[in-house]
């Protein structure tokens, strides 16, 4: 499938698919989606205490780069695991323009992200670890081992079955309790396959160019 690298409204890049016209980031400004989904309606929730976090859909390794400065700057001990059935290929991943738009002084530490190995733990700092596995969503098997989900699978509109109940239902699991799901999506069907999963979902405010988004809790 043909891959084009493109440049999205806050100057960030992404990967564009033409044959689905689908990216991975939004259009509208990856880095700036990226911090108003995960960020600010997720990893802030945690109030700077240690945190395990699972990204369903590792891509371009944006949301893990910007998990990891977030760490630095609060001093917030992350424990990041990283799901992807298709990995980015190096090459691609360096066309990514986050440390110049973010923090070029740790462009180092995002070639380290994309160069360091999979399937094994790997220490970014004294305050961050990241494990990537290859690994199809529906094959995820964890038990109570995270407090928050990134859920940035492809849209509904290309992969309907990455946003299934047995999905959700499988990100309940992974939850411990009390553990937060968030995405940038807001369906109406992504939202009731979360509730039949469990969750108790609530729609906010997304991000530029999207109306909404949800947050799901797994309240016990």
């Amino acid at each position: 499938m043909k891959r084009e690298i493109i440049q999205t409204k806050d100057g960030s890049t992404t990967i564009h698919l033409p044959e689905w016209d689908e990216s991975y980031h939004s259009k509208h400004g990856a880095i700036q989606e990226a911090y108003h989904v995960f960020i600010k309606n997720g990893l802030s929730l945690s109030e700077g205490q240690p945190i395990a976090i699972l990204e369903i859909g590792f891509g371009t390794g944006l949301n893990c780069f910007i998990t990891y400065l977030e760490s630095k700057k609060n001093n917030q001990a992350i424990d990041y695991v990283g799901v992807e059935a298709y990995p980015v290929a190096m090459d691609e991943a360096m066309q990514m323009n986050y440390p110049k738009e973010i923090n070029i002084r740790e462009i180092n530490v995002f070639k380290q992200i994309h160069e360091c190995h999979w399937e094994q733990k790997n220490t970014l700092s004294d305050k961050f670890t990241l494990t990537k596995r290859k690994q199809f969503f529906q094959d995820i098997q964890d038990v109570a081992a995270f407090d928050l989900i990134y859920f940035d699978a492809f849209g509904f509109r290309v992969q309907p079955e990455l946003w299934s109940e047995a999905i959700f239902a499988s990100m309940f699991r992974a939850l411990k309790p009390n553990g937060v799901l968030v995405t940038y999506a807001c369906r109406t069907s992504i939202k009731n396959a979360m509730i039949s999963a469990g969750f108790s979902v609530e729609k906010l405010p997304g991000a530029p160019g999207k109306r909404e988004m949800l947050r799901a809790n797994k309240a016990l």
